[in-house]
């Protein structure tokens, strides 16, 4: 879980961001990107540590999101930044562009930055900072597994405070998801300002969709 991080300190650059993001599937609610950077002296020793089970966020369940993201962002250890693109820039850019602009806003809140961002998928556009692309590298690196769990749970906390605001689509069961039961409540309802009316299953319930 540290090959990627190990080969940058031997290149020289003593800080390293891990970079992923949550949120480019559902139809409705922001895309949400995490850049962490650990201490190097921490990293040394984090098989020691509960952080050791950590992993693509992907493949805990929430309880274990919620007791990593607790123990990531109260730790002296990491530094965090947190990054977003809304349902506008989403519309306007289209996903991927606003999940690039997303990444870079995330990194662009660690200060000093990093030398080198190892980055969850494919190259990205537009970043402030020199970065690798790593295909599944949220199960690669501790530092891109660390902010696919910010980035996720960050993401779902809000999509849980939208359901309050919007009840009739129950985004805190489904996080915006398109599942059978938030498909329905879309087709009901129409969509809701919080719905990114550039997918297809929301254009198609929009008024001016209708035959």
């Amino acid at each position: 879980m540290l090959r990627f991080e190990q080969a940058a300190w031997q290149q020289g650059l003593a800080r390293i961001a891990g970079v992923d993001e949550a949120g480019r599937g559902p139809l409705a609610g922001p895309v949400v990107a995490a850049a962490v950077i650990f201490a190097r002296p921490f990293l040394e020793t984090w098989a020691d540590t509960p952080l050791r089970d950590l992993t693509d966020s992907k493949k805990l369940p929430a309880s274990r999101r919620e007791f990593f993201y607790d123990l990531l962002t109260s730790s002296p250890d990491t530094a965090i930044g947190v990054g977003l693109a809304d349902v506008s820039e989403i519309d306007t850019l289209n996903i991927l562009r606003a999940t690039h602009l997303a990444m870079a806003r995330a990194l662009a809140q660690l200060v000093p930055p990093p030398g080198l961002a190892l980055v969850d998928g494919r190259p990205v556009q537009g970043l402030p900072v020199p970065h690798r692309a790593i295909v599944r590298g949220d199960s690669q690196s501790l530092s891109i597994a660390a902010a696919s769990v910010i980035a996720k749970v960050t993401r779902d906390r809000h999509m849980t405070a939208l359901a309050q605001i919007h009840p009739q689509y129950d985004f805190a069961r489904h996080k915006g998801y398109p599942t059978r039961a938030h498909l329905e409540a879309l087709r009901r309802h129409g969509p809701s300002p919080a719905h990114r009316r550039s997918f297809t299953p929301v254009a198609a319930c929009l008024p001016e969709a209708a035959p």
